[in-house]
C-alpha cells in the first residue's frame, strides 16, 4: 500500500459519519456506530468481530483502505 500523506487538517466527527454512513448503504460495512465517547464501533460483516476505531481519523484511514481494496479489485477484474 502507498503511504499516505499528512492531513492538513483534523476530520470531524461529521466527516466521520458521513464516510460511516456511505459505506454502510454501501454495503461496504455491515456496521459503524459513533459512541458517546469519540469512538466508533464497526462491523465489516455481519457475524464479524466489532472493531473499535479512536475517532474520526480512524474511521477515514478505515474508509481510504476500503476505497483502494475496491478500486485495485475492481482495476484487477478488466
Amino acid at each position: 500500500m502507498l503511504p499516505r500523506l499528512p492531513r492538513a487538517y483534523a476530520p470531524t466527527a461529521e466527516e466521520a459519519a458521513a464516510w460511516a454512513d456511505t459505506l454502510v448503504r454501501y454495503r461496504l460495512l455491515h456496521a459503524a456506530i459513533r459512541v458517546p465517547t469519540g469512538q466508533w464501533l464497526v462491523q465489516k460483516t455481519c457475524g464479524a468481530p466489532v472493531h473499535v476505531l479512536d475517532g474520526p481519523a480512524a474511521l477515514l484511514d478505515l474508509a481510504a483502505d476500503i476505497q483502494h481494496r475496491t478500486r485495485t479489485r475492481r482495476n484487477h477484474t478488466r
